[in-house]
């Protein structure tokens, strides 16, 4: 049994849905779980209306027939007559989508957040399996939800793994083509949760993980794993094989060609995971498996913008110990601030932040009572991981380097990100 995972962009229109039943008829249309994203922008489209949502604004249902007629404008190209069952679905989790907002008497962003994105994946699967049906291939539509348990730490839940293979043994029959969503999951309360951004690999790692898969295959936009992204660098090769190591080494450091969670299951079990074009479905793409560190080795490039740097020290000069770095990670903890780089001396703590939760401005306010804190917003951290004396020349040129840290394999640097 394989696991596949399609992103939004293989299904951003009627084409790349097309083009997703053109791979499963390549590769078999039985022994298979599709996991598949929300279409093209539709996460980001419902981001925003979650924003207008909560700011009253009168552009909310608007945005929401806009994003309504983007997925009508696909079904239009799929279906021959708007009288077929998929114009139906579609419809009815969009009411769904306005029922939700119209009762909601939550406050708590992260829970309105997990409720209203989750609309994008079962759309899009909805459109999906109806198409392949309509195509001639048999599927099962399954709702993730029902498939994988959660804790309730929304938009970055947390996953039960033992109940969560339990339901999943019981609802997929892995001789099946079966088709659900990535990204979601739900608590005991039955609220949807999510797995963070870019989750829907996870969700693929974590099927292939319950049903002992033979393997997962990732389709992408790109031949396989880069190394680099080829909108910021010219010139980029394709890595052949990365071992599970490496490729957990170069997800931490930002890579966003494999979420950071979805290798760990598969390594456990030695499942090995193709990245591939929908392009090119039979070009062999890059293997993520046990073996050969990175294939060909060749400096891989990271690149995270819209980062923040923070410069803490003790407001009487006393050394940074312990029992100061300690306390700064239960803020961390608690603001849901992700570190992406650490340095500290004697007096000083440094540290490089990612404000996904846009939680920040409230950590600097709570750090500033006991330390003094200095910080620079929109940082850029670049990451060369087998790094050579040229590439890094390249790369620090012209540039006014914030904080530079160096380990055998790699080299970090934050930079100013006007450079």
């Amino acid at each position: 049994m394989q696991v596949f995972k399609f992103g939004g962009a293989s299904v951003k229109d009627a084409k790349g849905v097309r083009n997703v039943a053109k791979v499963i008829e390549l590769t078999g249309k039985t022994h298979k779980v599709v996991v598949v994203s929300a279409m093209g922008k539709t996460t980001n489209a419902l981001e925003h209306i979650i924003d207008l949502y909560f700011s009253q604004n009168k552009a909310l249902k608007s945005e929401i027939e806009k994003l309504k007629q983007y997925h009508h404008n696909i079904l239009d190209d799929l279906f021959e007559t708007n009288q077929h069952p998929a114009y139906t679905k579609t419809n009815y989790f969009f009411d769904e989508l306005e029922i939700f907002l119209s009762r909601n008497k939550s406050p708590n962003y992260d829970f309105v957040y997990d409720q209203v994105v989750a609309f994008g994946e079962l759309i899009s699967t909805s459109i999906v399996s109806q198409f392949l049906n309509h195509k001639g291939i048999d599927n099962a539509w399954h709702d993730c939800r029902n498939l994988i348990d959660t804790n309730s730490t929304h938009r970055d839940a947390e996953v039960n793994w033992e109940q969560t293979q339990t339901k999943i043994k019981a609802h997929i029959n892995p001789e099946e083509l079966s088709i659900t969503q990535g990204f979601i999951g739900s608590d005991e309360n039955n609220f949807t949760t999510t797995l963070g951004r870019e989750g829907s690999d996870y969700t693929a790692g974590i099927i292939a993980y319950c049903l002992n898969a033979e393997s997962v295959t990732i389709w992408k936009d790109v031949p396989g794993v880069l190394n680099g992204d080829p909108n910021v660098f010219n010139n980029t090769q394709l890595l052949n094989q990365i071992s599970y190591e490496e490729a957990i080494e170069l997800a931490f450091y930002g890579a966003s060609v494999i979420h950071p969670k979805t290798l760990q299951p598969l390594q456990q079990k030695e499942i090995p995971l193709f990245v591939k074009s929908f392009y090119n479905p039979k070009s062999p793409g890059t293997c993520v498996s046990k073996g050969k560190a990175i294939e060909p080795k060749v400096p891989c490039y990271i690149v995270k913008n819209n980062l923040i740097m923070l410069s803490l020290s003790t407001l009487d000069f006393s050394f940074f110990v312990e029992d100061n770095i300690s306390e700064i990670f239960a803020l961390f903890h608690k603001y849901q601030i992700k570190v992406d780089l650490i340095q500290n001396s004697a007096i000083s703590f440094s540290v490089c932040i990612d404000n996904k939760f846009k939680n920040a401005e409230k950590l600097i306010e709570h750090l500033k009572a006991k330390f003094k804190v200095k910080y620079e917003k929109d940082v850029t951290l670049l990451t060369i991981r087998h790094y050579t004396d040229k590439t890094l020349k390249e790369m620090t040129k012209q540039k006014k380097i914030l904080l530079k840290q160096y380990t055998q394999q790699t080299v970090q640097l934050v930079v100013k990100s006007s450079q």
